[in-house]
């Protein structure tokens, strides 16, 4: 069973390092895409959590020369990006409003992204409160970011807070959808939840 499983790894392992992005985890978002249609040519996007980049590079592919992705994480990026991306060094956790008026983020992006991850402990209780506690912190960035009619992709923990915040999105979002793309490892708790047709206050 465990040389399947490092078969099954591998695949996209092996996609992602013939394609020149950095990680597998490309391929969830190539899914989210192809399903949701999140990105358009010309758009603006945020990417929290971006390291160690795949997301950004696929996500300035989407929108082309004339649009904008802007990567947000605790490391720095380490690959070549596009000169339509650019990255900042924060923590998602302690982004506030002065902080977004500061860089002048403020309902600027047709898209915000998140595949942030809670450093994990084995402990799957702890680790589903962790994701929840940066999902939140997410939503809380695009309540002050995202334009009306905007879209949101989140990657959460299933635990126990899942429904609390699946209910939060589908309170700020027209329609909203629960996603687990095939390319996720099958043993892995996260699932994504996207939202379409952001509803500003």
């Amino acid at each position: 069973m465990a040389q399947k499983k490092q078969h099954w790894n591998d695949h996209y392992s092996e996609r992602a390092k013939k394609e020149r992005y950095p990680a597998r985890s490309v391929f969830k978002l190539k899914e989210a895409q192809k399903k949701f249609r999140l990105i358009k040519k010309g758009d603006r996007v945020l990417d929290l959590g971006c390291s160690p980049g795949s997301w950004l590079l696929y996500a300035a592919e989407l929108t082309g020369k004339r649009g904008r992705v802007l990567g947000i994480d605790l490391k720095t990026i380490r690959i070549k990006i596009p000169p339509q991306a650019e990255t900042l060094t924060a923590d998602i956790l302690t982004i506030d409003r002065a902080w977004i008026d500061k860089q002048e983020l403020g309902n600027r992006f047709n898209v915000v992204l998140s595949d942030l991850a809670p450093a994990t402990t084995g402990n799957k209780a702890l680790d589903a409160t962790r994701s929840f506690q940066l999902c939140q912190a997410a939503l809380s960035i695009v309540e002050m970011v995202l334009k009306p009619g905007g879209s949101f992709i989140c990657k959460i923990f299933q635990g126990e807070e899942f429904k609390e915040f699946s209910d939060t999105v589908r309170s700020r979002f027209k329609r909203h959808k629960i996603f687990k793309p095939q390319s996720s490892r099958k043993e892995s708790k996260e699932i994504f939840l996207v939202g379409l047709g952001f509803k500003k206050n």
